[in-house]
């Protein structure tokens, strides 16, 4: 199986993989943000999609999340590291801090956030939205990351106003970002093991009055995206495939009667929940 990575603003290639191959790929849900990067580090089989495709041309409430994780999924993923450039609430985090994301707030709008509906209902668990295990993986590269935080997903693309950043820091969250969400419930339908690696840019709106501006994320996004690079390295020398409950989220998700189910939403869903729909 393969490891995906999901790259975030200033991270759209990912050099160095050998036999490094851009595919096309269409999925149910439509096209994915980009080709994805087929290519190998060490004895690890990388499948990489830039978020907001080459050139950063999709904002993210753009963004066809389901598309992107179906993508990955029927590239032969069984796990995503997602590099994703956030604010922070925290002095202690500033910016070039790596945050290993294990909880999420979502006050994202209208989007996408389920491959089920259309006559199959499923409910999984999304109690802790991040994998464990691949946090752990992560957490032992060479990169240095503060392990654990709660990052809020915000709809954008406007940054934040200084009433909504205080409360967010009052509130006891650590980083602010605008596309974890819904890429982490999908990958948990997917049954994919997902971890969010916040990479910090900002200070959102609350420090000492400063206010976001694209200049300044912009300066730190290359720093940041060369120790991306450097972590991902690391995690492919490090990562193995193994059994783990996010490959069985679905075991007992969808509520649907069986003779319920409409053929057509059943092979739509196949690509990313046959193992349940046999």
């Amino acid at each position: 199986m393969a490891l995906g990575i999901i790259g975030g603003s200033g991270l759209y290639q990912l050099p160095g993989l050998l036999g490094a191959e851009w595919r096309t790929v269409t999925t149910p849900w439509g096209s994915p943000s980009d080709q994805l990067l087929h290519g190998t580090l060490g004895d690890t089989e990388l499948v990489f999609l830039p978020r907001h495709g080459r050139g950063h041309r999709l904002a993210p409430s753009e963004l066809n999340a389901r598309a992107n994780i179906a993508a990955l999924k029927a590239a032969g993923c069984s796990a995503i590291v997602s590099l994703s450039a956030c604010g922070s609430f925290r002095e202690a985090l500033p910016p070039g801090s790596f945050v290993l994301v294990n909880q999420i707030i979502d006050r994202t709008r209208g989007r996408a956030n389920s491959f089920f509906g259309d006559g199959i209902v499923a409910h999984v668990s999304l109690a802790d939205p991040m994998c464990a295990r691949l946090r752990g993986i992560v957490a032992d590269t060479s990169v240095a990351c503060h392990i654990g935080g709660t990052y809020l997903a915000m709809e954008g693309p406007q940054f934040s106003t200084r009433a909504e950043s205080r409360a967010y820091r009052a509130a006891g969250l650590d980083v602010i970002g605008m596309t974890a969400m819904p890429e982490a419930a999908l990958a948990r339908e997917a049954e994919l093991c997902y971890q969010t690696v916040a990479m910090v840019t900002d200070f959102d709106s609350w420090h000492d009055g400063d206010a976001v501006d694209l200049a300044q994320v912009v300066a730190v996004l290359g720093a940041n995206a060369e120790r991306a690079r450097t972590l991902v390295a690391a995690v492919a020398t490090g990562w193995t495939d193994a059994p783990c409950a996010c490959h069985r989220a679905l075991d007992h998700a969808v509520i649907t009667d069986r003779a319920a189910w409409p053929a057509a939403t059943v092979d739509r869903l196949r690509g990313v929940a046959g193992r349940v729909l046999q």
